[in-house]
């Protein structure tokens, strides 16, 4: 039975005011990066477990029987919306619809912000973790999200925000001196999908997405054989597969620029959709966002330190 069906069942989703007395709010978020934004301002007073994991595509995730009495059995879900999460959007409806808490970090953030790119008419592009500053602005609304679920806590909230707001403008700060090391001709990010538009925006480098903003997009010969022409004129050194999606496209790229006599390497995999393996710093949003910051630097002809942002990058280790 899917989530939606799920839903339809007489008492389907737990209401609001039914966990047990003391118990620690239950959260459900769906991606690894909202589920890291939310463990870093509950701190210890509510339980947040993350739908995907490490390598998950969430523009093409299902949920499994699991998942779905996961995010019923949920105190409240936090979400990253605009439709990342574009399979589970009527689910989510259901789920408001039957009183659940559903927090979508993407209605926080003003339209004005927000990227839409033409090919998605009346759609905004979802990729708001890679603006570092965007991201930090939707800590209030998570921060209230938690109080209203847990009023006693509302200062430890906003404690917690406020703290790792902080550590989000140091991470900030790092993102925009490394990538503006990288020479000019070079500054160009070319990746599988049309995931990075908001940090090109964010640091001054222009992006190009072998495949749309959605992997559902199919990625055309002629795109190729004009980035390829693209990164043979502008000599730009390297490429970049991303951890969530397949990169038999980048390395086509990479044998059309050959054939056009301009050498390119593989840049590093990027962490687009997904974070890293649980537990490591990659695995984390600011380990994410240090890696790619990081990664691309480098890998352009920029400056930044192997062991990146904190010295607990891995590629220090490479």
């Amino acid at each position: 039975m899917g989530l939606a069906a799920a839903l339809l069942l007489p008492g389907a989703a737990m209401a609001e005011g039914e966990r047990p007395q003391g118990e620690r709010p239950k959260i459900v978020a769906t991606t690894g990066m909202v589920a890291d934004l939310v463990r870093a301002v509950a701190g210890d007073r509510a339980v947040v477990e993350a739908l995907m994991g490490e390598g998950v595509d969430p523009h093409l995730f299902k949920p499994t029987r699991s998942d779905t009495v996961k995010l019923l059995r949920a105190d409240a879900v936090f979400i990253s919306g605009l439709h990342l999460e574009g399979k589970m959007t009527a689910a989510f409806d259901r789920l408001r619809e039957s009183g659940k808490p559903v927090v979508a970090l993407g209605d926080a953030v003003p339209k004005e912000r927000l990227l839409s790119p033409p090919e998605f008419e009346g759609a905004h592009d979802p990729h708001i973790w890679m603006d570092v500053g965007i991201w930090a602005s939707t800590l209030p609304s998570i921060r209230d999200g938690l109080a209203r679920l847990d009023p006693a806590g509302a200062e430890a909230y906003a404690r917690n925000a406020d703290a790792y707001g902080a550590e989000l403008a140091r991470l900030d700060a790092y993102a925009r001196r490394v990538l503006s090391s990288i020479p000019g001709k070079a500054r160009v990010l070319v990746t599988a999908h049309d995931a990075f538009n908001y940090l090109g925006r964010a640091y001054g480098i222009e992006v190009r997405g072998i495949q749309g903003i959605s992997t559902e997009s199919e990625a055309g010969l002629r795109i190729i054989e004009e980035l390829a022409a693209l990164l043979a004129d502008r000599g730009v050194p390297a490429v970049f597969p991303e951890t969530s999606v397949s990169d038999r496209n980048v390395r086509a790229l990479v044998e059309g620029a050959g054939a056009r006599g301009h050498r390119v390497t593989l840049g590093g995999a990027l962490f687009s959709d997904a974070m890293g393996a649980p537990g490591s710093y990659e695995g984390t949003y600011i380990g994410m966002i240090d890696h790619n910051v990081t990664t691309i630097a480098r890998a352009l002809g920029g400056e930044a330190p192997a062991d990146g942002f904190q010295g607990k990058l891995a590629l220090a280790q490479r």
